[in-house]
């Protein structure tokens, strides 16, 4: 497994980190044992960096990883938090805050529940319209100073929101969503980014498994999948939607490797400074999103690929209308 530093100011990081919210739910029901197993073998197999959030689960992720992590040595590790979103007892999001009272709360809570001294990288998880994102970086920066998180990142933001919190604080990374069908932080964000010598931690690399070669239509559709709810998978945009799939399968096959590999390695292949986040629940899908660090796509591939999956091809949003309409990111 290969690493490289995360932005010019953050840690050294695995070419590959683990997405751990699916085994919290929100793709349907999951299984402890199971995340567990999967944790192991993503460190076994040399990734270092694993995502989670506060609000996965209510809690339950980062208890998950802090049952798995025990007995590693904590160096060995890079956790990636995400922080701010609030959750009511059914599961729904009752919105963001990012008050500075409120993160040195939620780190508390974090830390215990990971078993952990500091957390690596530590981000809101969207914008609070209500709090200055000045206000949200400057308090995790007294965390920094008080030892409890090392690094600042961002998630689900735009240029100048990026911008004003690079003005306070070094920013790591941008965690946002990037893949052969969302496609939307190349015009503005990526570019600043870059100028700004901020890494990209790139989620949804395979839409939620829409784009992995695996998933059928009437798949993930049970109550508390989120897939359920995303116009991605829904009606007439399923079948626009799979036939992509399909296009990219016939360029997959050709090179003997599957839809999923490739379409990781496009993602990586669109520079040193994007690392993908595999949302792997299983050992067996996490092993399959192993064999995408062997597959080296050439310009022929990737031109081949774009004429498959054209920019903007896919039929329906990321996200619902009404959540989109929220995101910083989108605006």
């Amino acid at each position: 497994m290969k690493h490289v530093q995360l932005g010019k100011t953050g840690p050294s990081v695995s070419t590959l980190g683990l997405g751990c919210m699916g085994m919290s739910g929100m793709y349907g029901p999951s299984d402890r044992g199971t995340g567990i197993a999967t944790i192991h073998a993503a460190l076994d197999a040399g990734i270092n960096l694993l995502d989670t959030g506060d609000f996965y689960g209510m809690g339950h992720n980062e208890m998950l990883i802090g049952e798995a992590l025990k007995g590693v040595s904590r160096d060995k590790v890079i956790i990636s938090v995400k922080t701010g979103a609030l959750r009511d007892v059914a599961g729904g999001f009752n919105g963001m805050d990012n008050r500075p009272a409120a993160l040195k709360n939620f780190v508390a809570y974090t830390l215990q529940r990971l078993g952990v001294d500091y957390i690596d990288i530590y981000r809101p998880a969207r914008l609070d319209p209500h709090v200055p994102i000045e206000e949200t970086v400057g308090a995790i920066a007294e965390m920094i100073e008080a030892g409890y998180v090392r690094h600042i990142g961002l998630s689900e933001v735009g240029v100048e929101t990026i911008r004003r919190a690079a003005a306070v604080h070094p920013i790591t990374d941008l965690q946002i969503e990037y893949s052969l069908i969302s496609r939307g932080i190349e015009d503005k964000i990526l570019p600043a980014c870059r100028d700004l010598g901020i890494g990209i931690t790139a989620y949804g690399v395979l839409s939620r498994g829409l784009i992995s070669g695996h998933w059928q239509k009437g798949d993930g559709q049970s109550k508390g999948d989120f897939r359920a709810h995303s116009p991605r998978f829904q009606g007439e945009n399923v079948g626009r939607n799979l036939a992509l799939v399909e296009a990219l399968r016939k360029i997959a096959d050709a090179k003997g490797v599957s839809v999923a590999q490739i379409a990781i390695a496009w993602v990586a292949a669109q520079g040193s400074d994007i690392v993908p986040l595999i949302g792997a629940r299983k050992v067996e899908r996490l092993e399959e999103a192993l064999g995408s660090q062997a597959v080296h796509l050439s310009a022929a591939d990737l031109a081949a690929i774009e004429t498959a999956i054209p920019k903007d091809a896919a039929a329906g949003g990321r996200y619902p209308e009404a959540m989109l309409a929220h995101m910083d990111s989108e605006k």
